[in-house]
């Protein structure tokens, strides 16, 4: 077809749209700022709700990267662009010039930064932690102990740190926090069977298939206790556990606890790639920081350049399978476009000029 589709972005979207778009007969470049394919997704061991390895989906995303021959450049950072005639041009680092036909960008998201709530004491406190760095103990195999090396006989987890929350300039949900520390609780659970779980929570909100089953499970199976309150403050005790101050909803009553391992459920914010791209490109941002589609709809692919589209997490918080089905859609748009049958290329069009 001597078309040419760059992608920014080497995670789970990256990857599986540049399969998909070699796949159809495109020439695909993959832009990875690190020296590794797979984003956050290298990062977690066990995924909800099937308890499947991460690593499993990871090697199935590289062998399509692979199978289609995606020329993949690590490292790469973009300095600047150029729209040419139908197409861009793209100056990297290294002094490397792409030129494309069209782009996707897949930014994706970056976790947010517990020590901005204070008040919950990451950072300060030694018992502390982010879902991530406990994530981070899953994948090493690591004991689950307290920072004295201790077994914790009590452990709670904090919905929504930095999600729905006003004061930090996230109010929307990041979706799969509630059904990551479902997951997580039951880990504990099974690594640690006597010590007692629970789950400080303001709405479970389980939104794909089969979270719901899982979010049951964990209290039928596995004992995991839900608390429904948002928690205020947390303080060390003089022996290092953490005292959480919490009002429970459901029975009106404020609430202490002391837990000796506290861990933060901590959401999305768009990257700081997605933040840079999009200044270089002149992509329009929504409210919620993330890049705005054109429709949320019908265009959910289609950004306000001509040419450019997104996929993944850079418009949006989203799950792995999510994810993953909105960088196959994003092919299928990108394909269209440079067949040119695009079906929303009159939309796009009057939609570019409504915004310029």
């Amino acid at each position: 077809m001597n078309k040419k589709v760059v992608v920014i972005g080497g995670g789970i979207a990256g990857m599986e749209s540049s399969a998909h778009l070699a796949a159809l007969g495109y020439e695909v470049t993959l832009l990875e700022k690190t020296d590794k394919l797979g984003g956050h997704l290298l990062n977690w061991e066990k995924l909800f709700p099937t308890m499947r390895m991460g690593k499993e989906v990871v090697t199935f995303l590289n062998e399509g990267v692979e199978k289609g021959k995606v020329n993949v450049i690590y490292n790469a950072e973009i300095l600047n662009t150029k729209e040419i005639m139908n197409g861009f041009s793209i100056t990297l680092n290294n002094n490397i010039v792409l030129e494309s036909d069209a782009i996707l960008v897949t930014t994706g998201y970056d976790l947010f930064d517990a020590s901005k709530k204070e008040e919950y004491g990451f950072g300060i406190y030694d018992n502390v932690i982010t879902s991530a760095e406990l994530e981070e103990k899953f994948m090493k195999g690591e004991k689950i102990t307290t920072s004295d090396g201790k077994i914790p006989k009590r452990i709670g987890f904090v919905h929504c740190v930095g999600s729905r929350d006003e004061k930090v300039g996230n109010t929307y949900c990041s979706k799969v926090c509630c059904v990551t520390a479902v997951k997580q609780s039951i880990e504990i659970k099974e690594h640690l069977p006597e010590t007692d779980v629970y789950c400080f929570y303001m709405d479970l909100r389980m939104y794909g298939m089969h979270f719901e089953a899982l979010y049951r499970e964990s209290q039928e199976k596995w004992g995991v206790n839900f608390v429904r309150g948002r928690l205020s403050e947390a303080c060390e005790n003089m022996d290092g556990s953490i005292l959480v101050k919490v009002e429970d909803t459901l029975a009106g009553k404020p609430m202490k606890m002391s837990v000796d391992l506290l861990v933060l459920m901590v959401g999305f914010e768009p990257s700081l790639g997605t933040k840079k791209v999009g200044k270089i490109l002149n992509l329009q941002f929504g409210v919620n920081r993330f890049f705005k589609t054109q429709d949320q709809h019908t265009l959910t692919n289609v950004s306000n350049v001509k040419g450019i589209f997104f996929a993944g997490s850079c418009t949006g918080p989203k799950t792995i399978t999510n994810t993953i089905t909105d960088a196959r859609a994003a092919a299928s748009t990108i394909a269209n476009y440079l067949s040119g049958h695009d079906i929303h290329n009159r939309i796009m069009t009057s939609d570019i000029k409504a915004t310029v």
